[in-house]
């Protein structure tokens, strides 16, 4: 995201009445001066304010050993806005967390914005602060990007697509190839809130206790997780499109092995379990923005557990089941009422446009 200095003679954006138009991702004194009242400075740090195509940026300071890691991701959430968050906030947090899964300390996002004619600037303008405060407060700045201008109805307001660098401590490497038979299975806290939010603000419903996202970042969490469980910790995924089980499917199949889960060990709150009941929705399969699975040594899981629980976005953790040796890489779930069944991955798309 180049930052122009606007022309002297430019006129500052009406965020109340003005819209987006086609010229403002032409690359010219329009498109700088967009970029110049919204992007700037909801986006604002000492990388972005290079104002090159790219940014320069230093490691951080004992980084002698480990790995870097890159990820990216789109995102085209509908509605834009939803209980907990928008599209925004959820950009920084779901590419974070993409990058904690590794173990990875994140450090730099990009952020390319494609944007409909006619967009309201008044929303582009929030969308934009909170992408920067999310950023912010993670720590993790948004040093370069892009933005276009599509022709009216071929975006459906923003789609946002992000990268992340990350660095990996020396000696640290978890992968989905590493369950083993025997390895538990942990779960950061309750499942389906985000999905549940999404679809309830999309159809407009009401309940009695409000539902809201849990997008978050994840890598505080992780490092305490990282710093207590170390070699006994083989790997951790986000379970987001999908839900908890494409995210353990993903796992057994990737490592060669069966998982076996408890259904009375599974956080769900209760009003998001009656919401699921409603709109005929099975929890185990609706998208989170804030949680996590983590497979870990039998001998390291209290140890974990314990390490999750202190931490704000972990204090509902629980130990959900264990790996078992299974040619067929099953994941199977021993039910509330004593009986067993497959949790098998999700046939066609539960919730579209959840992240």
């Amino acid at each position: 995201m180049t930052i122009h200095t606007p022309h002297p003679r430019a006129r500052k954006l009406d965020m109340k009445n003005d819209r987006v138009e086609m010229t403002h991702g032409a690359g010219g004194r329009a498109m700088a001066q967009l970029i110049a009242d919204i992007f700037a400075p909801a986006l604002s740090n000492p990388y972005l304010a290079q104002g090159n195509d790219q940014a320069a940026m230093p490691l951080p300071a004992g980084a002698a050993g480990g790995t870097l890691v890159m990820t990216t991701d789109g995102y085209v959430v509908s509605p834009l806005f939803f209980p907990g968050g928008d599209i925004g906030s959820l950009a920084v947090h779901g590419t974070i967390n993409d990058l904690a899964m590794s173990g990875a300390t994140p450090l730099w996002l990009s952020a390319s914005f494609i944007v409909e004619e006619g967009f309201p600037f008044a929303d582009l303008d929030r969308i934009a602060r909170s992408m920067g405060a999310a950023a912010r407060d993670a720590g993790v700045p948004v040093v370069t990007g892009d933005t276009k201008v599509v022709e009216r109805g071929k975006a459906d307001g923003v789609f946002i697509t992000t990268a992340g660098v990350g660095l990996v401590p020396a000696g640290l490497a978890l992968s989905g190839d590493l369950a083993r038979p025997g390895d538990a299975v942990l779960l950061s806290g309750s499942i389906g809130d985000h999905g549940v939010a999404i679809m309830s603000s999309r159809e407009n419903l009401e309940f009695e206790t409000a539902i809201v996202s849990d997008s978050a970042a994840l890598h505080g969490l992780v490092v305490d997780m990282v710093n207590v469980a170390g070699p006994h910790l083989k790997l951790m995924r986000d379970p987001t499109r999908g839900g908890l089980a494409a995210t353990l499917n993903e796992i057994a199949h990737q490592s060669g092995v069966g998982i076996t889960i408890a259904e009375e060990a599974i956080p769900v709150k209760p009003e998001v379990a009656a919401a699921c009941e409603l709109l005929g929705l099975e929890p185990l399969n609706v998208a989170n923005e804030g949680k996590l699975v983590a497979v870990v040594a039998a001998g390291g899981a209290d140890a974990l557990l314990g390490a999750m629980k202190a931490h704000p976005l972990g204090r509902d953790a629980a130990i959900i089941g264990h790996v078992t040796d299974d040619p067929n890489r099953f994941v199977q779930m021993t039910t509330s009422f004593g009986g067993g069944r497959i949790v098998d991955w999700l046939a066609g798309e539960q919730l579209p446009r959840i992240c």
